[in-house]
């Protein structure tokens, strides 16, 4: 309570910074602190993923297709019952029913899999720089668990929803940067100049936001050839998701600056001789960051979701690259809805992901003007 009355202390906010301001009615909001809390994990987690993922993303098993969800279990108790502190999984074997043959698993009780906390696995570059071998959790000798089970072909998938993190959210923040230079410079030379280059620029804004989004996505993503390689068509489907979300940040940073173009600060830079493109970006444009900031957060989450539909559907990221758009196109069969239902916990954290930053992107929308009043 002595932290809210600080931030609200007229004495205070007289002399308080822009920034301080707006992190002192951003931390009020409960919802956007627990969204930024879990999109600093998901990022974290997407820019060490080779750490956090046990095994190899594409390593196969063809003895654990399918293979449900292990639960591990922390404490073992010995022969004389005393208890001690040793992760584990109980291991499962496959069985048949002798009349059906339907595949089904179970605990054999005398197999364990012990896990240790930074132990070592396979080599690998954490992001693709520094050499190591350990592992947040790594099963013991040559030995598998699987915290959220098997694919088709007895892939990991706890390890392919891991490492499925980097690429979903890094296409959202990639996707939304390449956006915000393009709406920032459209929108901030359209409002500034106007003439011919705002009609013009105004016009084609109106009629790419007319056209409907999904058929553009469908149709650009149809368009790239099957046999680009991953990287390839991983920024070509970046640029196809940013082509089509500039236009709404254009829109606004054309509206601000023609309400800015004659406020007395720019006024007077101009007068003082500063070039057009210093006054844009030198005296304009931090005006509007706050604003721009909360529009990129609530941004991402639509490429995220753009992006997983369009690899749901085939026509985004194709294997062998993984995301949780191609994760979930595991679980397009009937068998997936009704024996494995564990394939759909990439979509999770895809709900997961989206929810956390559009509460981070309105908590930042509402700090946004850290002079309004509060409501009550």
């Amino acid at each position: 309570m002595q932290t809210e009355a600080k931030v609200l202390d007229p004495r205070i906010t007289a002399s308080a910074s822009q920034w301080r301001l707006i992190w002192g009615r951003f931390r009020k909001h409960k919802l956007a602190m627990a969204g930024l809390v879990i999109v600093t994990l998901l990022y974290l987690v997407a820019a060490f993923a080779e750490f956090f993922q046990p095994f190899d993303p594409n390593s196969t098993a063809s003895q654990d297709v399918y293979h449900p969800p292990q639960a591990i279990r922390f404490f073992e108790a010995d022969g004389a019952g005393n208890w001690s502190f040793r992760p584990h999984v109980i291991d499962m074997v496959l069985t048949r029913d002798p009349l059906t043959l339907t595949a089904s698993y179970a605990e054999d009780p005398d197999a364990k899999t012990y896990i240790h906390v930074l132990g070592y696995g396979e080599p690998y570059r954490l992001a693709g720089l520094i050499p190591m071998q350990h592992k947040l959790i790594a099963a013991e000798g040559d030995g598998r668990f699987y915290l959220f089970g098997a694919d088709r072909m007895g892939r990991d998938l706890f390890s392919r929803t891991v490492s499925g993190t980097r690429i979903s959210m890094s296409i959202g923040l990639i996707g939304v940067a390449m956006s915000l230079v393009l709406g920032m410079l459209v929108g901030g030379v359209a409002g500034y100049f106007a003439g011919w280059f705002d009609r013009v620029s105004s016009r084609v804004i109106e009629l790419i936001m007319a056209m409907p989004t999904i058929p553009i996505w469908l149709g650009l993503s149809a368009a790239i050839p099957a046999n680009w390689d991953p990287m390839t068509r991983y920024f070509a489907i970046t640029v196809i998701l940013s082509l089509v979300g500039w236009t709404e940040l254009a829109r606004v940073v054309r509206g601000r600056f023609f309400a800015l173009k004659t406020e007395d600060f720019v006024v007077a830079a101009r007068l003082d001789g500063a070039r057009p493109l210093r006054v844009i970006f030198r005296h304009m444009m931090p005006s509007l960051a706050s604003h721009i900031i909360a529009s990129v957060s609530l941004a991402i989450p639509v490429m995220i979701l753009a992006e997983t539909s369009l690899s749901f559907l085939g026509l985004g990221l194709l294997p062998p690259s993984v995301s949780w758009g191609v994760l979930l196109k595991e679980a397009q069969n009937i068998r997936a809805i009704a024996t494995a239902p564990w394939l759909f916990i990439p979509g999770i954290f895809v709900a997961l992901a989206v929810l956390s930053l559009n509460f981070l992107g309105d908590g930042l929308r509402d700090a946004a003007d850290p002079y309004a009043q509060e409501r009550g």
